[in-house]
């Protein structure tokens, strides 16, 4: 399927909205995960429990800050992969403080052409990215990214963004803070015949977003997701199976708003095979297996595997290359600390 015979990505073609937090990322242990009911490879949202969370892992820890927030990350990593800059544009809301300023500096340097909402009412939201054994857990506090509004994406220079992108992506996250932004961008693509992408994101999601979800699903022409998140995604619809292939495909062929584009499921599953379902057909693609020792940390992962399937999928390559992208990309990226990679992709 080629959405895009143009071939060459232009200014403006990727619009991503969601929660635009800064990474606190640590290496930590077993019991500081413990301390603060924390589960392995999980993504939560903060509550009362981890108030003292963040103070204790920039005093005990070595951290590092990082622009982060899953629908950023996948913007970041697509504008590195297309090296053409404003190629990509990303909403969100940030707080007025050093937080904020510098996650927009980051996100300028990598060449994002951000429109973020900045309000006083909340400092910038955070995320404590606590690293065990390469593996990463996420604690997601939003504050500021949970003040973003509909009227900011409404504002004639923001909506002209909208106008000009051709593929939209949303992270499921930002279901918990504006589903009528998505749901206002979802119906733009359908009437317009553009492509509109989102992802599972998290159990969480699936489970306590369900209506939400289940309210812009029809609008979806790829969902993105992993093992785990389609699992939980199988059980709150009362599917009673457990195989992945088989949750793809059934995914895939939910009703759609539009019959423009049919829905193409993808589903990573770490070192596993990535799941595509599409036309009724399952396809396997294996991944680049990257030897124990050199695995830094998953932390952005999933985020920078659907940034390089997008960076392809914007330019009209077919779905083999955007899933190698895809797998290309996430691969440089648990290499590194954080959702970071190096100057230039050498991906050919």
């Amino acid at each position: 399927m080629i959405f895009n015979s143009g071939g060459m990505a232009t200014e403006g073609v990727l619009l991503g909205m969601g929660n635009p937090l800064l990474d606190i990322s640590a290496v930590v242990d077993q019991q500081f995960l413990d301390r603060y009911g924390i589960k392995l490879n999980d993504a939560i949202l903060a509550d009362d429990r981890h108030v003292s969370m963040y103070e204790e892992m920039t005093s005990k820890y070595n951290v590092e800050y990082i622009a982060g927030g899953a629908t950023q990350n996948s913007i970041r990593v697509a504008q590195w992969m297309l090296q053409i800059p404003g190629a990509t544009c990303y909403m969100g809301c940030i707080g007025k403080d050093k937080f904020g300023e510098e996650m927009a500096k980051n996100s300028k340097l990598a060449g994002v052409n951000v429109h973020y909402y900045e309000v006083d009412s909340a400092p910038t939201g955070t995320c404590a990215v606590c690293v065990v054994g390469g593996e990463r857990s996420l604690v997601a506090n939003l504050s500021a990214a949970n003040c973003y509004k509909s009227e900011h994406l409404k504002r004639p220079e923001n909506w002209a963004l909208v106008e000009m992108a051709k593929y939209f992506y949303i992270a499921g996250f930002f279901l918990t803070v504006s589903p009528d932004s998505i749901q206002l961008v979802a119906e733009h693509a359908a009437a317009n015949n553009k492509v509109f992408t989102m992802n599972l994101s998290a159990p969480f999601i699936c489970e306590f977003f369900k209506d939400a979800q289940d309210k812009v699903l029809p609008y979806m022409d790829f969902v993105f997701g992993n093992e785990t998140e389609a699992r939980t995604f199988s059980k709150v619809h009362g599917w009673e199976t457990e195989n992945v292939e088989e949750i793809a495909l059934k995914i895939s062929q939910l009703p759609k708003a539009s019959g423009t584009h049919k829905r193409i499921t993808v589903i990573t599953q770490g070192a596993d095979p990535v799941v595509v379902a599409e036309d009724g057909k399952v396809n396997l693609f294996p991944v680049i297996l990257l030897p124990k020792e050199k695995l830094v940390d998953t932390n952005g992962a999933g985020d920078a595997f659907v940034g390089g399937f997008l960076s392809q999928l914007v330019q009209g390559k077919p779905i083999e290359d955007c899933v190698r992208a895809g797998i290309y990309a996430a691969n440089v990226i648990i290499q590194r600390s954080g959702c970071t990679f190096p100057e230039k992709p050498d991906f050919n």
